[in-house]
Formats: C-alpha cells, structure tokens, sequence
C-alpha cells in the first residue's frame, strides 16, 4: 500500500487521535493507519466490553485519576506525534507476518482498537498516548537517501543504513520472520541491495535474534558481512538469562502479559514496542568487536564510531555517530521512556548513575553537533536544539533517580520506603521523555536501594521473614478471620483505596488459597491499579495477577527456549553451572563423584566434583584418578544440551566415551529437576495442565524470547 492511495484515510483517523489527546486534527498520520476502513466504523462501543466475564469496568476513583493526568501533564505537545510521522514512505499491505511454523509471529492488526479514536477510561492516559505512538507501521525515512527504519514489525526498530553498495543494518529484531519480512519490504520499496553489515547495539535478545533472517552466516564466515557487536556481547547475550532464565519466563508472562487479551481491559503497549514476535530466534556470532572507549570503522563508504557504553540499558551496549550525515545512533539508552532500572521480570539491577554519565558523554562528544537523534526503539527526533533536549531529559532523569534515592537513603529512608518518598522533579514530570512507560518510577528507586544497600531495610524483623503462607495465617487471626477482611477489603475498595485492600486480601489469599471470594475480591483491587497504572509492565503485572486469581494459571504453558544458535553460543561452563542448579540438594545429599570432562574440537577441559549436595567444576583442569571420564566434541555435545540427542546415543554412535564408573553420572541424572514456567506465583492458582517436560540435560533455563528490555 502506498501513501497516495491511504492518504485521506489516514487524515481522517489521524483526527479520530487528535480528538481523544487534544492534538491538532489537519496533521496526516501516515504510518499509523489501521486498516483500509474508515476510523468512525471500525469499532462499536460493544467491541469493547470487558474480554473477561468477571472483570470490572474502571471505577469512579480511576477515572477521576485518569481525569487529574489529562489535566496535568502537556497533551498539547504534539511534537512526539510529528516527529513518529515524519520521513513515513510507505506500509505493507499486510498486517500480519506468520512464522515459518505456521504460527502468527507479529500481529499489528489485533491493536487496531487503538486507532479508533476512543478515549478508554481503563487506560492510563499517559500510556494510551504512547501506546498510540508505537502503532506507527511500515517504512520511514530518517535521513534523505542515507538512513531508514521499519518500525512496527517487532517490539525494537531495524535500521537500513544505505552504503555505497548494500545495507548495513542496525538491530535485526527478535526473528527470522520479522527481520526477512522487513528486508524484502525495504528492497521492494527502495531496491534491491545486499547486506553488506549488520550491527548488534547491545545483548538484549530483540536487537540479533532476527540476524539470520537477513544474512546468511556462510557470508558472515566468508568476510562478505561484517557482524559488530561491543566486547563481550556473547557472553552478555546468553548468561543474562541462563541461571534464572525458567523464573525469568514465568515472570515474563506477567510483566509482558503475553497471556491476556489484546484489548481496553488488557494489554495494551510494551511502551518500546506493541509486543515481541514470535518466530525462530537465530545468532550469528560477530567477526568485529568493539573493545575501546571509542572506535571507528568504515564500511561501504559509511564512516561510524562507536562509543562503548557497558553497564547501562544492557551489560554491554554501544552508541554509534555518524560524522558523515551528523546522525547520532543511542541504541537503547535514550528512547521514548524511562526505561527499567529495575526490571520486574528479573535481572540485575543497572547502574542508573552509570547510565547517566553515558548519556552525557553522547551529548558533549557528539551531540553539541548532531542534526538527527534516532534509536532501536521509538520514534527520531531532528534539529539539535530538540536533540539536546531530549538527551538532557534522560540523562538528568536517570541521574535523579540514583542520587535523590541515595540522598534519602542517606537519612535512614529505606528500600520498602523510598517508593512512597521519592518525588520525580516537576519539570521532569512535564516532559514526556521522562515518563516511566517501560520502568516504573517507583521500582526503579527500590533498584538503586537494592543496588548499593541491599534488600534489607535493617529492621530485625525483616531480617528473617516468614514465607507469607506461614505469616498469612497469624494475620487473618489476629484481624478476626475470613468475614472480617473480606467486609474490610470491599469497604477500602469501596473508598478507592486499593493498595490498602491488597494489603490484607493478600494475606486471606495466602492463608486460604481456596476462598474463592478472597481471590475474586483481590483480583479487582488488581484490576483498578492496572487501568491507572502508567508503566505498560506494573499495568501488566496487575491484571495478570488478577486474571489468574479469577481463572488460574492456563494449561499448556510450554517451556520456552532461544533456540538452537544460543546454545552453542553457551559456554560448556555455563551449561555446567546450569547443571548444578538444577540438581534437587535433597536427592543429591550423600552423593560423591567426580568427572573428567574433555571436548577434544576445542581443547577444552574441565573437572566436576559432587559433594556436599553441590556440583563444581573447574575449566583447565583435570582430576587425577576420576571416577569417569567423558570424552565428546563440543559439536556433538550440543546435541545433548538441545535436548535432540542422550550421551547413550552419542557412545552408540561412537561420539563419546566413558571411562571409568558411570554410577555418579546416573546419580547426577536422577537428581536434575525439569524446570517449566508454570508454577504458581499467587496460590490456589496451580496451572490446569504441566508442561511438557524437557530430556535431562537440556537447557531449559533460557528466557524467553519476549525478554528484550
């Protein structure tokens, strides 16, 4: 579809927007079209009704919050909306792009409801704004004949910066799928050119998973494509997400709410992004490592220098300016929130005043001349008086988040209590670029407590806690059981007061996980926190918990894997550490052995010990007189650790050996436990079927692919 034949269409449900954000309504939208139907038809109001029976709709109290934020913050600064509009060329016919399995891997049409103009009252206002930003879909223009996007095809942006020759790409997606998808749109557009580069800003997994839909790695090995990502990148891309990665995909679930309805009352935005695809998640390791403070390569007749910037978004991550074109690239530092300090799904918690400082570097080595800001997610921004800006927003918001916490702190402010003190300046809290739609504030300054103090808060009490289920109890005796909360909890929701009503009907959950009155009831103080939540993830988190609360955890959840390609990125000592996290201490208790480990195409060796209900291993080492050796190809190893093939297929076949006793092997196998991202996280809630249960030694532990932030 080209602009000529959409462009009254789009006009027209561009005012549809204006109307529900007081936006000037004669502004095109182009790139923001839902469909080749007019605005007013898309959708009745009964498309809207709750996708839940027991859900409820907002209350009084969210909307009179709702209706506070419209007043307060600056609905009439349009520039966002102009600047995710500008350079728009053209949008694909399709809005749907299926994976190579047969499933859909990227569905832009299910959040068409957005464009319909509506103003939803369980919607944060603020985040309806931005998840109206993130419909933008097709191909657009950031710098005339020299640097384009495809936006709306996955949760990031992928870049095309036209060399001489071909493409260098920034970012190829999550996917095999989306990323070829938005290669062939390009060259339909633009003209068939090759992949001469491809560029990894950081190890988040929605910024190289997609690298094989766009380069062939025997072009990669060949010296035909350069692959450059910041040193240390493979190491940060797979361990990140390896020791706790089960845990990390069950929590997903909950931060990404991958398992609600895309609607009003359900998800909404990922607030970088509507959502990650779906599809075969692939890695090319990179032939050119950024290992300075700065370095700069040319490519095709494309002159970058890369600033490292580790410890920030990402453990590893790099900005890239442009001298040529005076385009400045800042990955994922800079984007259009505030991102997550600390992230809900679970990882270590970033340097916030690290961040900062980065960003300041970017802004004074390159941005006193920049005439073009873009990034891996988002929308650009021109001019560099507008650069400046937004860089100084961020820069100055990441930066307060770590020393008005600390300062706090520093007067006996505590983890559990900053969150209630810490005040975001009010000339931040009028500039968009520092709303928290990724991050919540809120978590983000527990992070900074947690970073440098720990989550101890020094009162003795919460020094050894009882698990809730053993101190729920106490509590509902002691407030006069069952009857008593539930009437207290419907009087605090009743007033609007829903983190009140949380507050004790989280202790009737837990002392009774079956009182179905209890969950329901809590469940709707989690909806209302959801639909006046502006951070997409706490919304998310909030009526996840309540929809499982209503209905429990859905059958079938399967365990995730990312892929094939990061597992032989894996390091043979990561997969052992994995292995000694997943054996049970209770069956392993007694055991003692030990194993020569040997990988003869890489020279490498280890020595693994069992003792004391724990597994160690060592690289570079070799026990004298083992119990057994094992002796196997990394290449064929790979095969185990996928779960394709058993090392009793691999001594069949001939590709292993053991030597020795092989009893302490078959004990360390009768002590892994299969983790699957389908346990509880509020009780009663018990998934309705298990997951299918990976082969022993197969890495289970790798998030998700819908962890990218």
């Amino acid at each position: 579809m080209r602009f000529s034949d959409t462009h009254s269409i789009l006009r027209l449900r561009f005012a549809f927007l204006a109307g529900a954000f007081g936006l000037a309504a004669t502004v095109a939208a182009p790139g923001f079209a839902a469909s080749g139907n007019e605005a007013g038809t898309k959708a009745e109001p009964a498309v809207f009704e709750h996708f839940d029976p027991l859900g409820k709709e907002p209350s009084s109290f969210t909307i009179e919050l709702r209706d506070g934020l419209k007043a307060m913050l600056p609905f009439d600064d349009q520039r966002d909306f102009e600047e995710a509009k500008k350079g728009f060329i053209a949008e694909p016919p399709f809005r749907k792009i299926m994976a190579d399995a047969g499933h859909v891997a990227w569905d832009m049409e299910s959040y068409d409801w957005l464009l319909t103009g509506k103003d939803f009252a369980s919607i944060n206002p603020s985040l309806q704004r931005q998840a109206v930003l993130n419909m933008a879909y097709g191909l657009y223009e950031v710098l005339p004949d020299r640097i384009y996007q495809v936006r709306g095809f996955d949760l990031a942006n992928i870049t095309f910066i036209k060399g001489d020759t071909g493409w260098i790409i920034f970012d190829p997606l999550t996917a095999q799928e989306t990323a070829r998808a938005a290669l062939k749109f390009i060259n339909e557009e633009l003209g068939e050119r090759p992949v001469v580069g491809v560029v990894y800003s950081h190890s988040h997994v929605d910024h190289w998973a997609g690298v094989r839909g766009v380069v062939d790695e025997a072009d990669v090995a060949g010296g035909k494509v350069m692959i450059i990502a910041p040193e240390g990148f493979l190491n940060a891309a797979v361990s990140e997400n390896v020791f706790a990665g089960n845990a990390m995909s069950r929590r997903s679930q909950w931060q990404y709410s991958v398992l609600l309805d895309r609607h009003p009352h359900g998800h909404v935005d990922q607030a970088i992004g509507k959502n990650a695809a779906r599809g075969n998640v692939g890695l090319i390791q990179p032939n050119r490592l950024i290992s300075k403070d700065f370095e700069e390569i040319t490519l095709d007749g494309v002159q970058m220098v890369f600033q490292n910037t580790p410890d920030t978004e990402a453990p590893v991550e790099m900005h890239t300016y442009f001298p040529q074109y005076k385009a400045l690239w800042l990955a994922e530092n800079c984007t259009g929130t505030i991102h997550n300090v600390y992230t809900i799904r679970g990882a270590a918690v970033r340097n916030a005043l690290n961040w900062s400082k980065e960003l300041n570097v970017a802004l004074y080595e390159f941005g006193q001349e920049a005439e073009v800001l873009f990034n891996s997610h988002s929308w650009p921004r021109w001019g560099n008086e507008r650069i400046q800006e937004v860089i100084r927003t961020q820069r100055d918001a990441y930066a307060n988040l770590n020393n008005q916490s600390l300062h706090y702190a520093n007067r006996g402010v505590t983890i559990n209590e900053i969150h209630n003190v810490y005040e975001v300046p009010k000339s931040l809290q009028q500039q968009w670029a520092a709303r928290s739609y990724h991050g919540d504030v809120r978590n983000n300054v527990r992070g900074v407590l947690n970073r440098f103090l720990g989550h101890f808060d020094m009162n003795p009490t919460n020094l050894v806690p009882l698990s809730p289920s053993d101190s729920a109890p106490l509590y509902v005796e002691m407030m006069g059981g069952s009857a008593n909360i539930l009437a207290k909890g419907e009087e605090l929701i009743e007033q609007g007061k829903y983190l009140h009503a949380t507050e004790i009907l989280n202790r009737l959950v837990f002392a009774e996980p079956q009182n179905q009155a209890a969950r329901r009831l809590l469940a709707d103080a989690f909806e209302q926190l959801g639909y006046q939540s502006e951070s997409s993830s706490t919304r998310n988190a909030f009526l996840q918990g309540a929809y499982e609360l209503r209905h429990g955890l859905p059958g079938g959840v399967p365990a995730q894997s990312s892929g094939p390609d990061v597992v032989r990125a894996m390091s043979t000592e990561q997969w052992l550490d994995f292995i000694g996290i997943s054996i049970d201490p209770k069956r392993a208790d007694g055991m003692q052995f030990t194993i020569n480990l040997v990988t003869p195409d890489n020279g490498e060796r280890y020595a693994i010990e069992m003792s004391n209900a724990t597994l160690t291993n060592i690289k570079g080492f070799q026990i004298q007189n083992p119990d057994l050796t094992i002796t196997v190809n990394r290449a064929d190893l790979n095969q185990v650790m996928m779960g394709r093939s058993s090392f009793d297929d691999l001594i069949t076949a001939g590709k292993a050996t053991f030597e020795g006793d092989r009893s302490g092997f078959d004990q360390l196998r009768s002590t892994l436990v299969l983790f699957t991202p389908d346990f509880e996280i509020m009780p009663g809630t018990a998934a309705k079927s298990p997951a299918e249960a990976p082969k022993p030694f197969e890495i289970t532990g790798l998030s998700d692919p819908l962890i990218g932030d």
